[in-house]
């Protein structure tokens, strides 16, 4: 309670009003650097737009695209990233730029920094605004001249470039990649389907068993009616000729020739070595053939994959738009001297107010 005799309003005023406010005017006047700030606004669209209902439209609108949401936010954190200032700090030497202002003590870069602290530090010079209406980005960078200023910001967009293109780029040839290896097997599976088909033609000395099957069956029942022809006659013939008739051994020859000649043609399809039978080779031949077939139609397909995926590839390619290009500023935009005054009064005047109000009501409690 002794101290209270000592806070007079006099010492309040200086220590809570006037002490700040000088501390803070010779700050501003005799430290406080220049920084100046170059602002670019840029976005991130797709080069070609999908079909939509109103193709009439989408031809007047020459195929832009709205702006893509997840790759602006995408493309604000690559700006904020380690990796983007590394580059940034390659091109322009950025950390001496910072380190050289040696007046200013609140706002300068010391020397010897680690990589983390000098990122934080970046990122305070580097505003990244995203606008959430228009998927618009913002990027204020701040320095101590404005020629290096509107420099920084004009390499952040040249990298900004170089990472949409790069990222949306890759996804195409990974998506093209796909597509081709796809069609590569495609390609080999069909050619080593027609490559048994041919083996199994040499091996077997024929060309198609399925129609040799059947036109052995056609042939089979040419004979077989022929035959019935034959023995129709020569029940006719024995019903008035003896069997010693040369009408009817004649016939009879017929008969024997057609029979032997039937048996043939019937063993060749169902009776003989099992690779020869041609029931067996067309059933084989069928399942070569049907393994052609779905080759030649994945084949197929995958060549349709290979033109979509080039056409869709195409299409998803996104592109780094420019809104607004850097400028070199012509007046430094911080420090704002006089309202960063005003404020530290008000603030001030608030304080050496509250603190009158509680050495007031003490003292009314001592009373």
């Amino acid at each position: 309670m002794s101290l209270l005799p000592a806070l007079t309003p006099l010492r309040l005023k200086l220590a809570l009003i006037a002490a700040p406010m000088l501390l803070a005017g010779v700050y501003y006047t005799f430290f406080a650097a220049d920084r100046y700030v170059s602002e670019a606004t840029l976005t991130v669209r797709q080069a070609n737009q999908e079909s939509g209902p109103l193709p009439g439209v989408a031809l007047l609108l020459g195929g832009i695209n709205p702006p893509s949401r997840d790759d602006t936010l995408y493309l604000r954190e690559y700006v904020h990233s380690m990796g983007m200032l590394k580059r940034l700090d390659a091109r322009l030497n950025l950390r001496a730029h910072y380190e050289a202002e040696t007046r200013d003590p609140l706002f300068r870069l010391y020397r010897d920094t680690s990589q983390e602290w000098f990122l934080e530090y970046y990122r305070s010079r580097v505003e990244v605004l995203f606008d959430e209406i228009a998927s618009l980005l913002t990027v204020r960078v701040q320095g101590f001249e404005p020629e290096f200023a509107q420099q920084v910001t004009q390499a952040i967009l040249e990298e900004s470039e170089q990472f949409v293109n790069g990222f949306s780029h890759q996804m195409a040839r990974e998506q093209m990649r796909f597509a081709e290896e796809e069609l590569k097997g495609a390609s080999v599976r069909l050619r080593d389907t027609k490559a048994k088909v041919v083996a199994f033609q040499n091996k077997h000395k024929i060309l198609d068993p399925t129609a040799q099957a059947r036109a052995s069956g056609v042939l089979t029942a040419e004979l077989q009616a022929e035959l019935a022809k034959l023995e129709a006659e020569m029940r006719n013939l024995r019903s008035y000729l003896n069997d010693d008739s040369y009408q009817v051994k004649g016939l009879r020859g017929q008969i024997a020739a057609l029979k032997a000649q039937l048996d043939i043609e019937r063993g060749r399809g169902t009776s003989g070595r099992n690779s020869d039978r041609l029931n067996e080779l067309a059933s084989q031949f069928r399942d070569l053939g049907l393994q052609a077939a779905f080759a030649e139609d994945a084949y197929k397909l995958s060549l349709a994959a290979v033109e979509n995926a080039r056409i869709d590839a195409t299409r998803k390619i996104k592109s780094l738009v420019v809104i607004e290009a850097p400028v070199r500023a012509e007046v430094a935009e911080y420090p704002r001297r006089l309202y960063n005054l005003a404020t530290l009064f008000v603030v001030c005047c608030l304080l050496y107010g509250v603190t009158r109000l509680v050495v007031t009501t003490v003292r009314d409690h001592q009373d």
